[in-house]
């Protein structure tokens, strides 16, 4: 389309579409899988986390339950007390790709989310709440194509969520990557070992790609060094891994431990 104005009208109605109705459900057909939202609020003070937190439990959360957008999860750094760079992970599944690219345009229009989340909405430029936000898009492998809430017996402020990216050097070697997850089996080690996996996925959208990204949970951090010690050990890990096709896949390994927010779903 040559016409700029026809060119936006035609995408913004199309995400409105895809928004609003979902193709699949219209056809009475199952969804294929899982789209899944990242968001990385990056604070450089507790006082930065605090806000965050506050405007995610009072106003965010209960705007995207409204919309239809549950279970979210909310989850802060194991060491956000001495990192320099604390964090916040707020991770929103669907199935429609495009509810998500659409999400926090339609929550913050939410009135309920201009008044209970004020502050941190109409913060000064010089007393921000955050210092950048990182918002990822993944879509889930294949072979785990809907997230899965974890079965934990722990307590709540106890329980470890480990947030794990693989990059690769390039697209060759992270599809080998992923294949190990799928076709090699590695997710079925995993499932074997319980290490209840809320989601595996590739990134669409980030900071670093290609890579690819899932989540494995824990009762604390005792129970979570002991599964991956009984990883490393497994026959069929080491068989997997031994093998030469998945030689060098990740170039780059980033391994985040998490904690539930008290207002997280999950």
């Amino acid at each position: 389309m040559k016409n700029p104005l026809l060119k936006f009208a035609f995408v913004a109605a199309f995400f409105v579409s895809c928004f609003f109705n979902n193709p699949l459900q219209a056809q009475g057909k199952k969804p294929v899988k899982d789209y899944y939202l990242i968001k990385v609020y990056h604070c450089n003070a507790n006082e930065q986390v605090n806000s965050v937190l506050d405007y995610l439990e009072k106003a965010y959360l209960p705007a995207a339950h409204k919309m239809g957008f549950k279970p979210i999860g909310v989850f802060t750094r194991f060491d956000n007390d001495t990192a320099t760079d604390k964090r916040v992970y707020v991770f929103v599944p669907s199935q429609n790709v495009a509810s998500l690219l659409l999400l926090d345009d339609a929550i913050v229009k939410d009135a309920n989310v201009q008044a209970n989340g004020k502050n941190y909405l109409q913060a000064t430029y010089n007393h921000p709440p955050y210092q950048r936000i990182e918002t990822i898009v993944l879509t889930a492998f294949k072979d785990h194509p809907f997230f899965a809430l974890p079965k934990l017996t722990g307590p709540l402020t106890e329980r470890i969520y480990e947030l794990r990216s693989y990059e690769g050097s390039n697209e060759t070697f992270y599809h080998q990557k992923v294949k190990m997850f799928n076709e090699g089996g590695e997710i079925n080690i995993f499932k074997r070992l319980n290490f209840n996996a809320v989601f595996y996925a590739e990134v669409l959208s980030g900071c670093h790609m290609p890579d690819l990204m899932y989540m494995t949970t824990f009762n604390n951090i005792a129970d979570r060094d002991a599964h991956w010690k009984l990883f490393g050990n497994d026959p069929e890990w080491k068989k997997l891994s031994g093998m030469p096709e998945y030689d060098h896949t990740v170039s780059t390994a980033n391994i985040y431990l998490l904690h539930p927010a008290a207002f997280s779903d999950f």
